[in-house]
């Protein structure tokens, strides 16, 4: 496989992974409800270039409960969804443009979630949600370093 590349669709609520021109799988993903954005503290996903800076959540159980990156807890089906867990593994995305350059700071990350049921319309706080199971095969295709591009 050539160097992965990311594209994430707004407007489609999808993730897709390209390898060259290859497509190779693409994902339903879930979006900010609260639209497009650039500014700390908005809950609105950004667009434009960025790339994965860090991993985390490597060998962690599907569900494990992230707080600061760090594994705090267990979640499962069942549980109260009305906190927006972040869930099982995290892309930390870095921004590569000056419209972007704070989404490093304003913890913008791929990553599982336990509202499943949202995947497919907007409904984050700005992340790229994934369903639990997508995020862990998009982790183990996806180096440090690979480029991102959101869009509308």
């Amino acid at each position: 496989m050539s160097t992965p590349r990311l594209e994430v669709s707004i407007g489609q609520q999808t993730l897709t992974l390209w390898s060259g021109q290859q497509r190779l799988h693409t994902w339903p993903c879930s979006t900010s409800r609260f639209g497009i954005g650039f500014t700390e503290g908005s809950n609105k996903t950004p667009l434009g270039q960025f790339e994965v800076r860090e991993k985390h959540g490597a060998g962690t159980p599907s569900g494990t409960i992230f707080r600061s990156r760090q594994a705090v807890g267990q979640w499962q089906t069942g549980m109260d969804t009305q906190s927006d867990l972040v869930l099982t593994r995290i892309l930390w995305l870095h921004g590569l443009e000056a419209r972007n350059a704070n989404t490093y700071a304003r913890y913008i990350y791929i990553h599982g979630t336990n509202d499943e049921a949202r995947i497919g319309r907007p409904a984050s706080h700005g992340c790229i949600r994934l369903r639990n199971a997508d995020v862990i095969a998009l982790f183990d295709l996806t180096p440090v370093g690979t480029q991102v591009w959101i869009g509308e």
